[in-house]
């Protein structure tokens, strides 16, 4: 599976806790986590629609984290294809759309 690494996350914390409400960020964080699994749903291939009700979203770190997972077995390869199946990815789109209104928001908060 496809990994995303974040850095200056201390950074942006400490910037965060002296310059924002933290109830902001959370909020945020649980905006821009049903937007994500939202978008990532309505990518989804609709075959069954097994994949597309497997798409969960989990709010964690106290409200300053949010996963959105499909957990259906075989996720990863509609995600990513096989050497049988063409990919039909519907997770890394919906995230990369959504990342850059996540930014947006929080640079706002810092301002």
């Amino acid at each position: 599976m496809a990994s995303v690494k974040v850095t200056g996350f201390k950074e942006l914390e400490m910037k965060l806790k002296r310059n924002a409400d933290m109830q902001e960020v959370k909020r945020n964080v649980r905006k821009h986590g049903a937007e994500l699994q939202k978008n990532a749903q309505r990518n989804a291939p609709n075959d069954t629609g097994t994949l597309k009700r497997s798409i969960g979203l989990e709010i964690a770190d106290e409200g300053l984290s949010a996963e959105v997972e499909a957990t259906a077995d075989y996720s990863a390869y509609v995600e990513l294809g096989t050497r049988f199946m063409q990919a039909q990815p519907y997770l890394a789109p919906a995230f990369n759309e959504q990342k850059e209104e996540f930014k947006k928001d929080m640079k706002n908060l810092v301002r």
